[in-house]
């Protein structure tokens, strides 16, 4: 059976800012290398994440060609006082090893770093002059490079260690002598500090220490590793931590693969997945999702973790994200009540605690959101019953807080009274509205049919959201986001994603007007200078879905080209200047989340069923997603290309093929 709805494309004038020369480049599908030139200095940051271990790497490139370097480290499960939301054990440490090396009895001196390289890894490689002392101060200046160093550095898939390998070449024309010392750092911390007492942090060379003879291109290694621990250290390799490294990216990289004409959006979407995937922690309550930022660990929050990211795992296949995105709803499970008190927004300190300091910020919603696109996707009739308490409970608690107007109130929003919120705010009502829809499929899937009140809910909740917040704001027909509000926000992107298409035309141009989007992406308000990301992400998925494809399409390629290749790569940030511009882990599911539900518009269904809504962009012949495992017991390919005046759609499920030739912009039912 097929549905038709053709969605015309909004027509407005485009703000896309000019962007500036790229400062990385794409070298491979998986890869980019800032090749060093000039435009010097320049530093940046990237977030790495294992289960016991996240590090936030600061480098970057001085004046001079010298590279600076630090590395904050965090362990979540090493827990310090007071045990709250951000009582991880973090250290930063500095310390440059290729300042112990010795060659031919001399320090290396006037390092010149020549590329970094970001592939799952960071890589950074650098060449070395050796101060001679039997030479004059005049022909020192004109000493060649006789050493390259390439550090590699990556978290541990599983353990609680940061591993540095350096690899030494000889790019000289003689033989060098070099020596790499033995060398163990130890720091312990204070006993009154840490839940379980003192900790133990430990830098160390494992490996190459010795003099070693090195001929013109030869290489040596030496490899170090940093880590924390309570009573018990690690036994670690470089070799088997570098594969179980690798084996975690390969993943990534073979299942949910995008395809396109736009290399750019191909590549971030690729890094996409890893940041959204890798920033997952084994902790005492099990596997936790955590936000990272050097602040958010073996913690989950009602909207970056049950509303963000969790629907996005069924999509990738990926065993971990899925039990971390069921177990984050476990735990918010155990706070449904029956005096429909406030679910909390976050559960801290490996399950053992709750944070709640902003009241009621619509979490109800978020979780029912999430929890039920999340079951949809996931297609596992067992979890989705275990889950069913959970999304019913969150309807309910959204109905006893409907007001008279028919929209549902709450104390603040997930932005937790940074910005006003009104006493009723737009995200709210449209996330309950999209978990009514699902809950409705839920239950046709569990007990034969559609839960019909939820239904008729979601009917009447759509025309109060319509009568209560449809509003002209700054010249454009769109809404207000409170009763009370002047000014245009970014949030008015909601309806969109949840299909609420009423007032597209008027919200895809406020989105793109002037007035909200800058050179970093949508502001929060409008007439103010902060940015998040995810409030971007939203709207360029909101805008997808709704039809505005060449609008939506500009302004991704633009945003995606900035976070990939710009100032700070490669993920999506949270916030400016809120937290650095940090590479919280969500946001890049988020990014994720707009190709699968804004350019392919899938929309889950049921349990092996969904809505296909195709966006191909005129400037595109084709685009294609594969090995996706939503909606299905087997792993299947979309793949849908340009035929005349119309799109031709291929699902291809095992060995079958279906094709559909539809209008652009329009909806089919897919049943696997």
């Amino acid at each position: 059976m097929k549905k038709i709805f053709i969605f015309l494309y909004l027509l407005f004038p485009i703000v896309v800012y000019t962007q500036s020369q790229d400062r990385w480049k794409i070298t491979d599908v998986d890869k980019i290398t800032w090749t060093i030139t000039d435009n010097l200095p320049h530093y940046d940051h990237i977030e790495m994440s294992g289960e016991q271990i996240s590090v936030v790497l600061r480098y970057g490139v001085n004046s001079d060609g010298s590279l600076q370097y630090e590395r904050s480290l965090i362990w979540p499960m090493l827990r310090t006082i007071p045990n709250n939301t951000h009582a991880s054990l973090m250290q930063r440490l500095s310390i440059d090893y290729t300042s112990l090396i010795i060659a031919n009895g001399m320090a290396l001196r006037d390092e010149k770093v020549q590329e970094i390289i970001i592939d799952g890894k960071l890589i950074i490689k650098s060449n070395y002059t050796i101060n001679n002392k039997n030479i004059g101060a005049a022909k020192e200046k004109v000493l060649k490079p006789s050493i390259e160093i390439t550090r590699t550095i990556f978290p541990s898939k599983d353990l609680a260690v940061l591993c540095e390998r350096y690899a030494v070449k000889n790019i000289g024309n003689k033989t060098l002598t070099i020596n790499i010392p033995n060398h163990n750092d130890t720091y312990n911390t204070l006993p009154e500090d840490g839940v379980e007492g003192s900790y133990t942090i430990e830098s160390q060379i494992i490996s190459g220490e010795g003099i070693t003879k090195l001929a013109p291109d030869e290489i040596m290694y030496f490899d170090v590793v940093i880590q924390a621990y309570k009573d018990v250290q690690a036994v670690s390799d470089y070799n088997t931590e570098e594969n179980k490294r690798a084996a975690f990216v390969k993943f990534i990289a073979d299942n949910l693969i995008f395809d396109s004409p736009d290399s750019i959006i191909n590549a971030e979407f690729f890094f996409a997945k890893i940041r959204a995937s890798e920033s997952i922690y084994k902790t005492k309550g099990g596997y936790m999702h955590g936000p990272g930022g050097e602040s958010y660990y073996a913690a989950i929050w009602a909207n970056d973790q049950a509303e963000y990211v969790n629907p996005f795992f069924p999509f990738l296949g990926y065993d971990i994200g899925n039990k971390s995105a069921i177990n984050s709803f476990r735990h918010f499970k155990r706070y449904i009540n029956d005096d429909y008190s406030p679910i909390p927004s976050s559960i801290i300190a490996e399950g053992t605690d709750i944070w709640n300091g902003a009241g009621d910020r619509g979490d109800a919603a978020m979780i029912a959101y999430g929890a039920s696109r999340y079951a949809l996707a996931r297609g596992d009739k067992q979890e989705a019953h275990e889950l069913y308490p959970l999304i019913s409970w969150c309807l309910e608690y959204c109905k006893f807080k409907t007001t008279k107007d028919g929209v549902v109130a709450s104390d603040t929003d997930e932005l937790e009274g940074r910005f006003p919120s009104g006493d009723a705010n737009l995200c709210t009502s449209s996330l309950y509205y999209d978990a009514l829809i699902s809950a409705s499929y839920i239950s046709k899937e569990l007990f034969g049919h559609q839960n019909n009140q939820y239904l008729k809910t979601a009917k009447k909740l759509k025309k109060s959201i319509n009568n209560y917040f449809g509003d002209e704001v700054e010249g454009y027909d769109t809404y207000r986001y409170y009763d009370g509000n002047d000014k245009l926000r970014a949030w008015i992107c909601i309806p969109l994603t949840v299909g609420i298409f009423d007032r597209a035309s008027g919200t895809a141009e406020a989105l793109f007007s002037p007035q909200l989007w800058t050179k970093d992406g949508i502001l929060t308000e409008s007439g103010d200078a902060i940015y998040w990301d995810r409030a971007t992400l939203y709207a360029l998925r909101g805008t997808f879905a709704a039809g505005s494809r060449e609008e939506a399409i500009n302004h991704l390629e633009y945003y995606s080209r900035q976070r990939l290749l710009g100032e700070h790569v490669p993920y999506p940030i949270e916030a400016c200047p809120e937290g650095s511009q940090r590479h919280l882990s969500a946001e890049s599911g988020l990014y994720c989340r707009v190709i699968t539900e804004g350019l392919f518009g899938i929309r889950p269904t049921g349990f092996n069923s969904f809505n296909l809504t195709p966006q191909l962009p005129d400037r595109w012949n084709y685009m294609n997603i594969s090995n996706i495992h939503a909606c299905s017991n087997k792993v299947y390919n979309i793949k849908i290309s340009r035929k005349g005046q119309k799109i031709n759609v291929v699902i291809e499920n095992g060995e079958e093929g279906i094709n559909y030739l539809i209008d652009n912009g329009s909806t089919i039912e897919i049943v696997l």
